[in-house]
């Protein structure tokens, strides 16, 4: 379909005419100047169509090509239908003190869990094209870092960004989910999936879990809980090196309650690679069905009469160019210089 974006720019096409149709000021009698092209002059004279296609048909229709692109003319094509399925997923990312322990390895290199949580994220949220994704740091309390978006490189930045003790050293697991369920509470319509990532227990917070739980069940939240901690951990003692549990704070009771009771999984992730199979599972996750939205592809078209009225305007002047770089080479019509008054006052002006 063929429109105007500015229909009404086309107001403008009698403003050249108006402005002719003002009074004139008269003025005073201009002294005989010496014109060295005036035959140019009286060979315009003398052919008095070529005359008034320069001086009035020529400069209308620049005119109105200009009027016309500054109408912004534009083509809409047939609607198109655009996919809006997608995830809304909200992570949260524990940076209490535990999770500083080194238990963990991401290519033969000794990292903390954090470290690790990081390297594999990463990944996760380079793959959730179409869905949107949230980011909740806690620890003595919860802090949201990134509202749900589908700026994925956003959420990747903070994350990356993000270090312990930013937020405390203890574990609100309650508050992290009070938080997410605030944020779901905004949306009109969403599957409300929360995946919470921890290595710890609930020690610090203004809310229970057991009332986070409540929250969550009530806003129809899904938790995907996941205990980051292996079995045991490398420590130095005053023996030399030895072996300790590393899930001792872990409290996966806690984690599996949550899990089940909002039809979530829990998942135990003791290395790299049994984190990357967790997310992948996750990737299956159903995807919300929205509505349908629909775009029509717009083509501009102003440049085409902006274009054919600048190459118009060049007209004059390349015959002006043309016409001045001949006129050595043109001798003037010596009878026609006799017998004309004007060039007889000119010549007259000029001695």
């Amino acid at each position: 379909m063929f429109e105007f974006a500015w229909l009404w720019a086309l107001l403008l096409l009698p403003l050249p005419l108006l402005y002719r149709l003002l009074p004139r000021k008269q003025s005073a009698q201009a002294a005989v100047l010496r014109a060295p092209i005036w035959h140019m002059h009286k060979q315009a004279a003398a052919e008095p169509n070529q005359g008034k296609v320069t001086r009035l048909i020529l400069p209308s229709f620049i005119w109105l090509l200009l009027v016309l692109a500054a109408a912004r003319p534009q083509y809409l094509g047939e609607p198109v239908s655009l996919p809006t399925e997608g995830r809304d997923i909200m992570l949260a990312v524990d940076l209490s003190g535990s999770m500083q322990a080194e238990d963990m390895t991401i290519k033969g290199r000794q990292v903390d869990r954090l470290t690790m949580t990081k390297h594999v994220m990463q990944d996760f949220i380079t793959r959730r094209s179409g869905d949107r994704l949230g980011l909740i740091l806690f620890a003595d309390t919860a802090y949201l870092q990134t509202p749900l978006t589908r700026d994925l490189n956003t959420v990747q930045q903070l994350l990356k960004e993000s270090i312990l003790g930013l937020v405390g050293e203890k574990t609100a697991i309650g508050d992290a989910i009070g938080l997410a369920a605030k944020r779901f509470k905004l949306q009109d319509e969403s599957n409300r999936i929360l995946v919470l990532l921890t290595d710890g227990q609930n020690t610090a917070g203004n809310l229970e879990p057991a009332e986070a739980l409540e929250l969550a069940k009530a806003e129809g939240i899904k938790i995907y809980t996941i205990g980051v901690a292996s079995d045991q951990v490398l420590s130095r003692g005053f023996f030399g090196f030895g072996t300790q549990r590393a899930d001792a704070d872990l409290d996966e009771g806690l984690l599996q309650q949550l899990a089940k009771e909002t039809g979530g999984q829990y998942f135990r992730a003791k290395s790299t690679g049994q984190l990357e199979k967790i997310y992948e599972v996750l990737d299956e996750l159903e995807p919300i069905a929205a509505e349908e939205v629909q775009m029509r592809p717009l083509t501009a078209l102003f440049y085409w009469p902006l274009g054919l009225a600048l190459l118009l305007s060049l007209l004059p002047v390349l015959s002006a160019i043309s016409t001045t770089l001949s006129w050595p080479w043109q001798k003037p019509n010596a009878k026609a210089s006799t017998n004309n008054p004007a060039s007889s006052v000119i010549d007259k002006g000029v001695q």
